[in-house]
């Protein structure tokens, strides 16, 4: 059975050990008497003792489209030597004003989750990423704004690099012996090569209905990123033609958050425990930006253990439609040979 990632990631950065998790978590670290919180969430706002600090992005790019990922996201393909800017804004809905420090990181894609570093480490990308401002002044109720530049090098390598922008804020307690330091974030997928983006897809393999150790049936759905992009993906699950007719969902999905290209990982559906055990019709949706794809197959589940049930995939859909092709060939051809012989009965009388 394959289950959903839910791991931290240690980042050792000299003296500090820190953790970093994508969705709203809090890192502790052992420098001088300090304590950090790092987001890089949908929200993209830390919650402050009186507001929040936020930071979002302020235009897009027009091939994107509608893609909503670049709405939040960098989301970009260039070519080598070529060099796009993204105007970014900070927020402080806080009653005092801010000092706001504005900074590229190193991120990553490990165990399903999109990782930026805590504090100022570098990559490739975050040496062709610079932010100016470098640091804004916020007043209460406030925004500012700056820009982020990103310029590829003529001999950079060809493939998807990523990092975040951070906004950082630090304050000093009334002791002054601990500095809260706090950031939040936007994600930077940059893919880089000439011509056109490579394509991002994917494919929902199978699904493993399961029951957990406290009783509870939970389904995943197991997805391969099949593409040359990196996805976040969300989702639903439906269940329909229960026992006695009965139908339950959407349900959203958990686990894994993000793919790179080329991994695997499994998106899951807590169901309560008075879920009977089927069969269920059981249709997962799950989409990254413009991307949808779908999988439906009868299931039902087990008392204990786990059992995986194979999914159509597109050969089998291929193949569906060339026989169906096929019968509708021959039913012409049929239908023409009995209109031909009518005419020759009724021209032979």
């Amino acid at each position: 059975m394959r289950t959903a990632n839910r791991t931290l990631l240690p980042l050792a950065r000299r003296i500090a050990a820190v953790l970093a998790l994508i969705c709203g978590f809090t890192i502790v670290a052992s420098a001088p008497a300090s304590s950090t919180a790092s987001t890089i969430s949908r929200a993209q706002a830390a919650q402050a003792e009186n507001g929040t600090i936020g930071v979002r992005l302020l235009e897009a790019p027009a091939s994107s489209g509608n893609d909503p990922r670049a709405r939040v996201y960098i989301v970009d393909h260039l070519a080598p030597g070529a060099t796009i800017t993204r105007r970014v804004e900070v927020t402080n809905t806080t009653d005092d004003r801010v000092e706001v420090r504005l900074y590229p990181s190193a991120a990553g894609i490990e165990q399903g989750r999109f990782t930026g570093a805590a504090g100022q480490v570098a990559n490739d990308l975050t040496t062709w990423t610079s932010i100016a401002p470098a640091q804004v002044s916020v007043d209460a109720h406030s925004t500012a704004e700056a820009v982020a530049t990103i310029t590829v090098p003529a001999d950079a390598p060809p493939g998807e690099q990523y990092a975040v922008l951070w906004a950082e804020t630090r304050s000093a307690a009334a002791s002054q012996a601990i500095t809260q330091i706090s950031r939040v974030g936007i994600r930077v997928y940059l893919s880089v090569g000439p011509g056109n983006p490579p394509a991002g897809d994917f494919a929902i393999e199978s699904l493993t209905a399961a029951r957990l150790d406290d009783g509870s049936p939970i389904l995943y759905a197991n997805v391969r990123n099949t593409g040359g992009r990196a996805l976040d993906l969300k989702g639903n699950l439906t269940l329909s033609d229960g026992p006695g007719g009965l139908n339950a969902g959407p349900i959203p999905v958990e686990g894994i958050t993000t793919l790179a290209p080329g991994t695997s990982g499994a998106v899951t559906a807590a169901l309560s425990r008075d879920i009977p055990v089927g069969p269920w019709n059981a249709a997962v949706t799950l989409t990254s930006g413009l991307l949808e794809r779908s999988a439906e197959t009868p299931i039902t589940f087990p008392e204990s253990g786990s059992t995986e049930f194979a999914v159509p995939g597109p050969r089998g859909r291929a193949v569906t439609i060339a026989v169906l092709g096929v019968l509708v060939l021959g039913a012409i051809a049929v239908a023409v040979a009995v209109r031909r012989r009518a005419r020759s009965s009724r021209t032979g009388r």
